[in-house]
């Protein structure tokens, strides 16, 4: 188990001033977290505070390179200071920002602790911006926060790409960016790079946890990876308090689901979080929303053992089993059944585990949707759902008659459709009609004791129509995803141009025929010929949300000039 410890770093000197008379609010984010219980909700170790150097701007002009370098610098070494001592402790550090010019520190701590390993350490970039400026694609830089990325590679300035001549604090190649817009201005260099990344569509695509996979996949090959996580990944329109908002950012769950996925490994060494201003959430509604998704988040990380240390004894000590060769069986009750049956579980092998548990010869062990274990005969009405949201076993519950005819030792008969008896109660299901009898003497009914075993349906059932199956529900639209709604417009537009029966087919009448005469002569010129079932769907769900409208389109960026004269935009960084 690792112990979570939360530090703040509540750095703003990677901005510039917001206007001529404020400073970046950022520095109060610590605060704000903490003042919603985040330091015990995670049962994490308070380890305090590194406290900066004082925001002054001073006289610093455009072209002056980065402001508040010195300072910069000198945090970025006591912070990673602190952070390097957390990971000799073997904890998990949460660093609360602050600005993402922090990033420094732990990159820094990064290439410390890769140096005493012998190897390299990852970078996990999720963030809405890619914070790539550097001297070789802009024509100045200024502020740390919106150049952080590129200094953590060895791109600017040396006192603050080079601090105690570790150029580059991370390799490209061992870099993976989450999170950025389609627009970013910087996505091409990040490709020419061959920094791997994942734009918010195909992030959203692909699937949060799965994105996280695959980060983790392209880091295989490093020791561990740190993880950065600037708050204005997030959309503005859930969270608006960050000091450059841009439309097209993903949920809090999706940012739950990254985080549970990047920290569930001892490899993830910590996480940051940065850029989440207070000054735009007077109410605390924001600090409490991303309060709740870092709890959520971050719990998996209190539950793996970290590298280079032993898991507890109560965790690895195998199972004690008994040495006798006697096996004993396990009776097992199913849901709606009458009779338990009798499961014996396999011996000890000689390794020392137990072979896995037995059931009677024809009958298949399966777990239902419910998680409710079950049984099933062969021939049965039964019949096994191949995955969720599939049609559960349908059929009745019978009843096997005392002092019917059985193999001695033989088990209890397994009674088919008895889950589906159970679940569903007697008046639902459909008893199955009475077995007949096998003649004495029958090889076949002493093989099988099942056959010889008289099966009656309860009271007030009927027999009639027991082994007719009832037909499996469709899947419910809301269940539908992009790729489902896609193949599903496919498959409709090739039956359509072949012949067949289009979605919603009616059938034909004198008007209907007559409307569909005039609209294939002169068809109207806004509605397509067909619409799939994408399309079907939304327009029924539009009133009733069951798919969501399509998000305004972002607005094209505006330039660089016009950008910097926007207070609160990416340009004060």
């Amino acid at each position: 188990m690792r112990r979570i410890v939360v530090l703040d770093a509540p750095s703003n000197l990677g901005l510039r001033p917001p206007t001529a008379t404020s400073v970046p609010g950022c520095a109060k984010a610590p605060g704000a977290l903490r003042d919603h219980g985040l330091v015990a909700r995670l049962d994490a170790r308070d380890a305090g505070c590194v406290t900066p150097p004082r925001y002054d701007p001073g006289d610093w002009r455009p072209g002056d390179g980065v402001a508040h370098s010195d300072e910069i610098a000198w945090y970025s070494r006591r912070l990673a200071d602190r952070i390097g001592a957390l990971l000799a402790a073997g904890e998990f550090p949460v660093v609360l920002g602050g600005d993402c010019s922090i990033l420094l520190g732990s990159a820094l701590a990064m290439r410390r602790h890769a140096s005493t390993l012998g190897g390299h350490i990852g970078l996990v970039y999720v963030d809405g911006h890619s914070d790539f400026r550097h001297p070789g694609n802009a024509s100045y830089v200024g502020a740390a926060a919106g150049e952080d990325l590129a200094l953590a590679t060895g791109r600017g300035q040396g006192d603050l790409a080079a601090i105690e001549n570790r150029r580059p604090y991370v390799r490209d190649t061992d870099v993976v960016v989450l999170g950025i817009r389609t627009h970013d201005e910087h996505r091409l260099d990040l490709h020419t790079a061959g920094i791997a990344y994942r734009a918010v569509p195909q992030l959203r695509a692909e699937g949060a946890a799965r994105s996280a996979q695959w980060a983790r996949s392209l880091l295989a090959d490093c020791l561990g990876y740190w993880v950065h996580v600037d708050v204005d990944v997030l959309d503005p329109a859930v969270m608006p308090a960050v000091d450059a908002p841009d439309p097209g950012g993903i949920a809090y769950t999706e940012l739950e689901l990254l985080l549970a996925g990047l920290v569930a490994t001892p490899h993830c060494l910590g996480v940051e979080i940065t850029v989440f201003d207070p000054d735009y959430d007077p109410s605390g509604t924001y600090a409490a929303e991303i309060v709740e998704t870092l709890v959520a988040g971050l719990a998996p990380a209190a539950e793996v053992t970290p590298l280079g240390r032993a898991a507890p004894a109560a965790e690895v000590a195998p199972p004690v089993v008994p040495s006798s060769p006697d096996i004993t069986p396990a009776a097992v009750t199913l849901p709606g059944a009458s009779a338990a049956v009798v499961l014996p579980v396999g011996a000890p092998t000689a390794s020392g585990e137990v072979a896995a548990e037995a059931a009677p010869v024809g009958v298949t062990p399966w777990v239902n949707e419910d998680g409710v274990f079950t049984v099933e005969a062969p021939g049965g009405d039964a019949e096994r759902p191949a995955s969720r949201g599939e049609a559960e076993p349908l059929g009745g519950a019978a009843e096997v008659a005392p002092g019917d005819a059985a193999a001695p030792g033989a088990a209890d008969p397994v009674t088919p459709g008895a889950v589906g008896a159970g679940r569903r109660g007697d008046a639902e299901a459909t008893p199955p009609r009475e077995a007949e009898a096998a003649p004495p003497g029958d090889a076949g009914a002493q093989a099988h004791p099942r056959k010889a075993a008289t099966v009656r349906p309860r009271a007030g059932g009927s027999a009639e129509g027991a082994r007719e199956p009832r037909a499996r529900p469709r899947q419910s639209l809301d269940r539908l995803n992009v790729s489902d709604m896609i193949d599903a417009d496919r498959l409709a537009l090739s039956r359509k141009r072949g012949g067949g029966t289009p979605l919603r087919r009616r059938e034909p009448t004198e008007a209907t025929e007559k409307k569909n005469t005039e609209d294939t002569e002169h068809p109207p010129a806004d509605k397509p010929p067909f619409a799939g079932l994408a399309e079907q769907v939304r327009a029924a769900g539009s009133g009733g949300g069951q798919v969501p409208a399509a998000r305004t389109p972002a607005e094209p960026p505006v330039s660089e000039a016009q950008d910097r004269e926007k207070p609160g935009s990416r340009g004060v960084r």
